[in-house]
């Protein structure tokens, strides 16, 4: 037994030696983690970044977040590579709601996932049969409290490091190179593993095959729960909080046993949050200055030096260290001047809402919920196919600042990397930048706005409310009535409530251009019909100067999406109606127009053989408002019949409406009916 104990050690360095087992430090497991996932490169607002697939997997992934992803990986992998980061806190500071927590907590637990692996798995090592020793009273054995890996203990065998390097040599094999490897992240013991080893060392009158008995190698356990490896420490109240929390302290019952006042063992590390993330785990600091003075002046020494320090006795860590801070929060501990070496050593990362409207319908998905709802009296609860992009849209318009150069539309436009008209994302692109300038964070792009859980209040009102469980459906528009609710009751600043509410009234204007094409693809029964009649146009405008275009306007082209050979006719007064309704009266303005569309035509399509023009709102309103007036004179009339169904065509058209929506464009009774009244009101109509 005792000899399989003494092979412990040397079985552990072998398998590290062989490349079964791993000994790196905590940013090189995260980095490693994070770059060996696949890497792709994307443009975002006008910029080249990448976007890294380990954050983009899971039920619930991470959703943008581009800048502060690149921002960490690099940060990450500087630290691995020994640079400057090494010695430094990675802080994320926003708004609430933004998702600074949830990218935190993510990335624990893909790390725990990736430790989980046996390649990858942290071991420690324990002191056996201690009772041999003197001093430890009824104590048998103890473990490294701060998870220590086997080769820090290889690493420190004898007191001359020059002795332990032969050691590895000779008994292991390891190469010289190796060797040096390994001590680029040599550390010393901590205060307790090495007064033991000391202890040891005497009793076995340096024998260090004899010393080698008393080791044990133990996987670190991996238990969310128990916060090993990855551990949260959230900023408590101001009177039970302190050091000990983070340090640990003096253990009443150790000292029952422990005879030696001088031995450091009689400090329980894993009373305190960092000892338990100490061997190569992500410590977690939730909040960090909303913590008392004392304590953010404990992490000080912890950020920099990388200890636990007790008394004088020190137990180094490897830990990397994220913590999140609130805007105001932040901006509070900065007015306090003496405060400033803290943050000296933190790497600051400003956090701001997603802009990408495109993107928030994931968000507003996670906030909507996947399960099915249902009501109060355990009905099903429908949710209305434009709920989602009314909310997405609402809420996104908050977050984009006025700006001269850009409207709202145009900004949130280019931000979704949408066209939006003559202006470029090199507009869009010069209003981020000269808004990143700003000493005040709050006023950079991005980073006031309604976030995430306003969103979640507002839904929650939405599926309270009587008329929901009444209907039984959520009905989109009534996510502005539960938005402006919450802008009311939770937006306390006066000019940021009057912003909120004007850019509510944008998204209302939105949404009803997006039932206007719902009502036109109703009408036409087809889901996609307004999809064809702007394609038809955009064809049209590409033919119209075709040299092969016969005396019958009759153009043949090749559909670049389904690749086929197609023949159109091309109606000239179509296109004119369509350019009118755009508002472009001389002959000059159409061709420039045309150019432009041929050109995004040119650019899109060889990328993306699928693109459409839906997101060109003011061509998809031009299309819609022409199609309705030619084919029932004028879009009042459309508006009429609906409402007006005493006769018994106009009562046909709307139940052939009603059934279309029911059965081709995902509606319920309620919305599809709710949606019609509203497109016959004239409220929010522009």
């Amino acid at each position: 037994m005792a000899n399989k104990s003494n092979q412990a050690l040397q079985n552990h360095l072998v398998a590290v030696k062989e490349g079964k087992r791993c000994f790196e430090n905590a940013f090189q497991g995260v980095s490693r983690m994070i770059l060996e996932s696949d890497i792709e490169k994307v443009t975002v607002k006008g910029k080249t970044t990448y976007t890294f697939e380990i954050f983009n997997t899971g039920k619930k992934h991470i959703i943008g977040m581009y800048e502060e992803i690149n921002s960490f990986v690099s940060f990450v992998k500087d630290a691995a590579e020994n640079g400057s980061s090494k010695e430094m806190a990675y802080v994320l500071v926003g708004e609430p709601g933004n998702g600074k927590t949830f990218f935190v907590d993510f990335l624990c637990t893909k790390y725990r996932q990736f430790l989980s692996r046996d390649k990858n798995r942290k071991y420690t090592f324990r002191f056996n049969d201690l009772n041999k020793l003197q001093g430890y009273g009824k104590i048998t054995y103890v473990e490294s409290q701060t998870f220590e890996d086997p080769v820090i203990l290889a690493m420190n065998l004898f007191d001359d490091l020059k002795d332990s390097k032969t050691y590895l040599a000779k008994q292991i094999g390891f190469s010289d190179q190796e060797i040096e490897t390994l001590y680029e992240n040599y550390r010393p013991l901590g205060a307790c593993s090495g007064y033991i080893w000391n202890g040891i060392r005497d009793y076995a009158d340096g024998n260090i095959a004899k010393m080698l008995d008393f080791i044990g190698i133990v996987p670190v356990p991996l238990t969310e729960s128990l916060g090993t490896i990855t551990g949260k420490y959230p900023a408590k109240d101001k009177i039970t909080s302190s050091a000990v929390d983070l340090h640990g302290e003096e253990s009443i019952q150790r000292l029952l046993h422990i005879t030696d006042t001088s031995n450091p063992y009689r400090f329980d590390l894993r009373r305190g949050a960092l000892a338990r993330v100490a061997g190569g785990g992500i410590h977690f600091s939730d909040e960090i200055f909303k913590n008392k003075k004392d304590l953010v002046q404990v992490y000080l020494g912890v950020i920099q030096n990388r200890n636990i320090e007790i008394d004088g006795f020190k137990w180094p860590i490897d830990t990397l260290i994220i913590a999140t801070s609130n805007n105001s929060e932040f901006n509070r501990f900065l007015a306090e001047k003496e405060e400033a070496p803290i943050v000296d050593r933190c790497r600051i990362c400003y956090v701001s809402h997603n802009t990408d409207y495109k993107l928030q319908k994931y968000l507003t998905t996670y906030a909507i919920g996947s399960d099915n709802k249902t009501t109060l009296n355990k009905e099903v609860l429908h949710k209305d196919p434009n709920l989602n992009y009314a909310a997405s849209v609402a809420v996104v318009l908050t977050r984009l600042p006025t700006s001269e150069k850009l409207t709202a539309i145009e900004t949130m436009k280019l931000a979704a990397g949408e066209v939006a008209g003559e202006k470029s994302i090199k507009t869009l692109a010069e209003v981020i930048d000269t808004l990143n300038h700003e000493p005040d964070i709050t006023k950079r792009f991005g980073q006031k706005g309604m976030g995430q859980r306003n969103l979640g209040r507002a839904i929650q009102l939405l599926i309270e409310s009587s008329e929901t469980n009444e209907g039984q459906c959520m009905f989109a528009y009534d996510i502005f009535k539960t938005l402006e609710r919450i802008v009311l009751d939770y937006v306390t600043d006066a000019n940021d409530r009057a912003k909120f509410l004007e850019d509510l009234k944008t998204a209302r204007g939105l949404y009803r251009e997006r039932v206007m094409t719902e009502m036109f693809n109703a009408y036409m029964d087809e889901p996609l019909a307004i999809r064809k009649d702007v394609m038809n146009y955009v064809n049209m405008i590409i033919g119209i100067d075709a040299e092969n275009l016969g005396p019958d306007k009759m153009w043949k082209y090749k559909d670049p999406q389904t690749g086929e050979l197609q023949a159109m006719r091309i109606d000239e007064r179509y296109i004119k109606s369509i350019e009118e309704r755009l508002g472009l009266k001389t002959q000059e303005k159409r061709e420039t127009f045309r150019t432009s569309i041929r050109k995004i035509y040119g650019q899109k399509i060889s990328v993306d053989p699928n693109y459409d023009f839906m997101d060109n709102l003011e061509l998809v309103k031009a299309v819609t408002d022409v199609r309705l007036k030619s084919d029932i004179a004028g879009s009042g009339s459309l508006i009429g019949a609906l409402a007006n169904r005493t006769n018994e065509e106009n009562q046909k058209l709307y139940d052939r409406m009603i059934d279309t929506m029911l059965t081709k464009l995902n509606y319920c009774k309620t919305c599809a009916q709710k949606t019609i009244e509203y497109f016959c009101t004239q409220e929010d109509g522009k």
